[in-house]
């Protein structure tokens, strides 16, 4: 097996996306295996390509070629959902030319691919109908029932925090404990984040303002779009939630002090794990795996049951099939075998992704799921409990993504990179805005 990371590249524009020419791939002859798999005629390399973390592991690609004489793997990984994404517009612009075998997509842009699923393999079948939660398969079906990617994990959020940190400004740092401290809303979790400022005053509450945006944007029914069939934009200048949130969230984050100013990804994002810039963060299931990378070597990491506003999910990702690849039916089979729940509790085990799969969240192996890392905290049980806590899902329609880029960029001007007002960042954020959904 192989393993390469690739570049991104510039993003193409959408609607020269649609006006690309479409190849559809001739899928390769097979052979049945002994144990019910499928064998190609001939030696193929399935490229995979993915971003962050998706839990997916050597071991895992070394069972799947046993059991698939001829098959190769090969993983291809980008650092972000935005570099993939960029990547992938791209090459569907080029009509596929490059394009890999399976292409896992993030869920906040997935809309932006049903104008182009002439260019993706359909993936519905009888044999994974009733294999995820509803609104998965629902949010990546086209209105003419296309299934565009079958589901690899959704993201229902925690708290993660520092216990040594929380010591040393004199709060409670027992999971238990914290999780009484900050069950409440978000005016509740800046007001804790006061008290902690006031006795650290050099330490970030949190990492960003961005997060924090982000985790609330995630909480809202229609964030950018007033429906949930049709997308009907709402302009961003007359947006007036996503404006009290970005407000309220620079107050806390800027003039009270609580965010620690960091780019999410960036190089000091990255060594504040290490250095101890932050106290806590929001924390989707599946970046326990990152913090668990860029945190290496510390023993003071905790995840506690809780999350301001109650429950709430960030991500969750869905690998599709690029119709002009060579090899569309293994490339299927081999997407169906990585969403079974076996590979979805492997992933949760590798890396914290939490099981969007049905059968895979109802299991006792979940259930009883602990992580070391995080003082074998119970993260099968919070997570489930964290799961079962979120009541809203935003509509994410064809412009989300642009939308929720602008906004959370106007945030990281004013936060991290210091560079403008509040205000004039706002301003710059609705005319970019507009010249984006016209």
């Amino acid at each position: 097996m192989r393993t390469r990371v690739f570049a991104g590249v510039a993003a193409a524009a959408v609607t020269a996306l649609a006006l690309s020419a479409c190849t559809s791939g001739t899928p390769a002859t097979t052979t049945s295996t002994p144990d019910g798999g499928t064998a190609p005629a001939d030696n193929v390399t399935l490229t995979l390509a993915t971003f962050n973390e998706f839990g997916y592991t050597d071991e895992m690609f070394a069972e799947y070629e046993a059991s698939h004489p001829g098959v190769t793997i090969e993983h291809q990984k980008a650092g972000q959902s935005t570099e993939a994404h960029e990547n992938l517009l791209t090459r569907l612009a080029a009509g596929g030319s490059g394009l890999p075998d399976i292409q896992a997509v993030d869920s906040d842009w997935l809309a932006e691919l049903k104008p182009l699923a002439s260019q993706f393999a359909d993936l519905s079948s009888s044999d994974v109908d009733g294999r995820w939660l509803d609104w998965v398969t629902a949010a990546a079906t086209t209105e003419d029932g296309q299934l565009l990617g079958y589901g690899t994990d959704i993201g229902p959020e925690a708290t993660c925090y520092r216990k040594d940190l929380f010591a040393a400004a004199g709060l409670p740092s027992e999971r238990g404990e914290v999780k009484t401290l900050l069950d409440g809303d978000w005016d509740h979790y800046f007001e804790v984040g006061k008290q902690f400022h006031a006795a650290t005053p050099d330490v970030g509450w949190y990492d960003s303002a961005g997060a924090v945006m982000n985790a609330r944007v995630q909480q809202l029914a229609n964030p950018y779009s007033s429906t949930t069939g049709t997308e009907t934009v709402i302009p961003l200048g007359d947006n007036t939630q996503i404006k009290e949130l970005y407000d309220s969230t620079l107050q806390a984050s800027v003039d009270d002090g609580l965010s620690a100013g960091l780019g999410q990804w960036g190089t000091d994002w990255v060594n504040a794990f290490q250095s101890g810039g932050f106290a806590t963060m929001q924390c989707p299931s599946w970046m326990l795996g990152v913090i668990e990378g860029n945190a290496a070597g510390q023993t003071n990491w905790d995840v506690a049951d809780t999350f301001p506003g109650g429950g709430g999910n960030w991500g969750g990702s869905y690998l599709t099939v690029p119709a002009a690849g060579a090899h569309v039916q293994e490339a299927t089979e081999f997407a169906a075998w990585l969403t079974a729940p076996e590979q979805q509790l492997k992933a949760f085990a590798s890396k914290g992704n939490f099981p969007s799969q049905v059968e895979a969240q109802a299991s006792s192996e979940l259930a009883a799921a602990t992580n070391a890392f995080f003082n074998d905290a119970p993260v099968g049980e919070i997570f489930k409990n964290r799961a079962a806590a979120v009541e809203t899902q935003p509509f994410k329609g064809e412009h989300y993504f642009a939308l929720n880029t602008i906004v959370g960029t106007a945030i990281g001007r004013v936060d991290v990179d210091k560079s403008t007002t509040a205000e004039d960042s706002w301003n710059q954020a609705v005319t970019e805005a507009n010249d984006t959904v016209g």
